[in-house]
């Protein structure tokens, strides 16, 4: 009995005075590989340990974050007037890990935990600017490493303003959580941002409430599939100079998914009553899907777009992906747009596409073969008061209707039209479509 109380004692001390050294050095190791795992999802980031200081029961450590040169980098640089300089401000993060199968030492700070795992974590953010100094950023970042190298933080940031550069800003209460697993590269995330508003001399933007969930997991393709969910509660833009916008709640919704060596996925898109200078309440309803793209030829695509150099235009952009393009068609595809709908104070605007492509020879490209594959349709209405006042303010109403691509069907105007090998027929009215020869 007393060398099962001994051996118990034993094992307790080994756990509380030995294993924080030796699981501080894993801690480590998994904090760097999250990092550096979200670096590669990202591909627009650079994560650098600018120093970690591994204590027995606790760790300090330091991590600098840029964006990488790119589109993305030369666009901010441009924006924020630095394109000269070649200087955007840096997020530093800095970090101590609280570690030891059971990490005691954290009950000295805030929302310390006696849960077994590798670490547990808490990080506070600066910006550092192009002139070195550091400007201490709101909020702060909770995680638990888990035994199994899993990271679950939560971002807490209460509300608050602040003055920078002439702008005024100000939000409500955030509360952002995020699972990541580098082993698997499986993420969930979930938050609500309570309210957000920008405003300098020139101009005020207030977001209310935004709130967002999804998951994202590697694919064999190169990319990320998964699911999310984002909804704005409003969204008000206001300038002295010009007619204020309000917009009601806007919700984006989408999926994606791999099938064999296929990608499939839908966006579903609402907003509800806006008020938008000349053109007055309208709402938008929209539902897009698609279906068999070629996983791939679309992760080769992905790459060739995140690879192009900055500054780019736009033919200089589709030149250079032209051969994944190609390929991407050439493996035949089909893309819905179940649902567009436009509601305005004349009535709905209601309409539907659809864009079907069989897979042709990738070998022997030629798009006029690809036109022989394509099987399209459309389908439109429009409200007659809202084609009358179309037809008040310029010739181009008009002339679609004299000419038949609307055709009047009681209140309202209608358009079908369908495209099958070089056959395009509109409101049953054959017009044929002359193509080059394929040979």
């Amino acid at each position: 009995m007393k060398k099962g109380i001994v051996a118990l004692l034993v094992a307790l001390v080994l756990v509380i005075i030995v294993s924080p050294g030796i699981v501080g050095r894993l801690a480590e190791q998994s904090m760097d590989e999250n990092l550096d795992w979200a670096a590669r999802e990202s591909n627009s980031l650079v994560v650098t340990s600018q120093s970690f200081d591994r204590g027995w029961f606790s760790s300090e450590g330091q991590h600098r974050i840029e964006l990488r040169d790119g589109s993305l980098r030369a666009a901010l640089l441009e924006l924020t007037g630095n394109d000269e300089t070649g200087n955007l401000p840096a997020l530093i993060i800095d970090t101590r890990i609280d570690h030891g199968l059971v990490p005691f030492s954290s009950l000295t700070r805030d929302r310390g935990t006696l849960k077994p795992g590798l670490g547990s974590a808490v990080s506070t953010m600066s910006i550092e600017l192009a002139d070195g100094e550091a400007v201490p950023m709101p909020g702060t970042i909770y995680t638990d490493i888990g035994l199994d190298g899993v990271l679950k933080s939560n971002f807490v940031l209460t509300s608050g303003t602040r003055t920078m550069d002439e702008a005024y800003f100000e939000w409500g209460d955030v509360d952002i959580h995020v699972t990541s697993d580098p082993a698997t590269g499986v993420l969930k995330y979930n938050g609500i941002v309570d309210t957000l508003a920008v405003s300098n001399a020139r101009k005020t933007v207030r977001i209310g409430a935004v709130t967002f969930a999804g998951d994202k997991s590697p694919s064999p393709f190169g990319f990320s599939v998964g699911d999310f969910d984002m909804a704005f509660d409003s969204m008000a833009i206001a300038s002295p100079a010009a007619p204020g916008v309000e917009l009601g709640r806007l919700s984006i919704a989408g999926k994606t998914a791999v099938a064999g060596d296929r990608v499939n996925g839908s966006v579903n898109l609402k907003l509800e009553s806006s008020t938008v200078p000349a053109i007055g309440e309208l709402s938008v309803m929209a539902t897009l899907a698609f279906h068999d793209f070629d996983g791939a030829a679309l992760g080769a695509l992905n790459k060739a777009l995140a690879d192009l150099p900055a500054g780019n235009d736009a033919m200089l952009t589709l030149s250079t992906m032209e051969s994944e393009l190609q390929r991407l068609l050439a493996a035949g595809l089909r893309l819905d747009f179940e649902r567009l709908d436009i509601l305005l104070p004349q009535g709905t605007i209601s309409s539907n596409f659809s864009i079907a492509l069989d897979a042709t020879d990738s070998d022997d490209f030629r798009w006029t073969a690809l036109l022989l594959a394509l099987d399209a349709s459309a389908h439109l209405r429009v409200p007659a008061d809202l084609v009358d006042l179309a037809t008040m303010m310029g010739p181009q109403a008009g002339a679609a209707v004299a000419m038949g691509f609307l055709k009047q069907n009681g209140d309202v105007y209608e358009l079908d039209a369908a495209y099958r090998k070089g056959l395009l027929t509109i409101n049953g009215a054959p017009l044929a479509i002359p193509l080059p020869s394929v040979q």
